[in-house]
C-alpha cells in the first residue's frame, strides 16, 4: 500500500467498472432502513483519492440512512429511475429520473432520501470520502466522527470539566518522569 500522500498507478481494470459486475452491498436495519449499493470506484485503494460513485437501489417503504448533514463532504445524487422523496431541512420534495441533487457540505442543513412509492429507486450516489468527517444527525442529536471512528451524543460541560489541578504535564515533569502520558480511549471518554 502506498504512503498516504503517494499515489500508485492503478490499471485500467481497476479504473473502470461496470456496474453488472460491480458487487451488490446490501444493508438493512428493520423494517425501514436501508438499501443496496454498489461501489463504481476503487481509487481510494491506490492512496490519495476520495471521489466514490455508488450506484444505490432502494426498495419501498425505505429510507437509505437517517436524516443527516456532513461538516465537510459534498454528496450529489442522480436519479436513474423510480420515484422517491428528498427531505432537505424541513421540505418534502419528489424526485424522480433525470434529478440531480446537491447536498453541499457545511450548509448544517440535513438530507435524506426516502422511497414511500411501490417500485425500487435508483440512484447514483456521488461524493468526496474525507478522513476528517464530522456528520451530524438532527433528529437524534447524534454525531458521527470519523477520525475517532465513534457514533455517539455529546452533552455540554465546562471547558476544565474533570482536569486535575496540577496539569498531567506539570505533575510528571516536577516528579522527573520520561515515560509518555496515557492518552487511552478509556482517559478520553471523559468523566463517568
Amino acid at each position: 500500500m502506498p504512503e498516504q500522500n503517494e499515489r500508485a498507478n492503478p490499471s485500467l481494470d481497476d479504473l473502470v467498472i461496470n456496474v453488472n459486475t460491480a458487487k451488490e452491498q446490501t444493508i438493512h436495519h428493520g423494517e425501514h432502513w436501508g438499501g443496496s449499493y454498489r461501489p463504481l470506484t476503487k481509487t481510494r485503494a491506490f492512496g490519495g483519492a476520495r471521489l466514490g460513485v455508488n450506484q444505490c437501489t432502494l426498495p419501498p417503504g425505505r429510507a437509505t440512512v437517517p436524516f443527516h448533514f456532513h461538516q465537510r463532504e459534498d454528496e450529489a445524487f442522480f436519479v436513474l429511475h423510480g420515484r422517491g422523496v428528498l427531505r432537505y431541512g424541513e421540505e418534502l420534495r419528489e424526485v424522480g429520473p433525470g434529478d440531480c441533487i446537491s447536498c453541499p457540505a457545511g450548509t448544517q442543513t440535513g438530507h435524506q432520501l426516502a422511497n414511500p412509492f411501490e417500485d425500487e429507486l435508483v440512484y447514483l450516489a456521488i461524493g468526496n470520502h474525507d478522513p476528517e468527517e464530522v456528520c451530524v444527525y438532527p433528529d437524534t442529536g447524534k454525531v458521527m466522527v470519523r477520525p475517532l471512528q465513534r457514533v455517539g451524543y455529546l452533552s455540554d460541560t465546562e471547558y476544565f470539566a474533570a482536569e486535575d489541578d496540577v496539569p498531567a504535564t506539570l505533575a510528571r515533569w516536577n516528579e522527573g518522569e520520561d515515560a509518555t502520558l496515557d492518552v487511552t480511549p478509556a482517559k478520553l471518554k471523559g468523566p463517568e
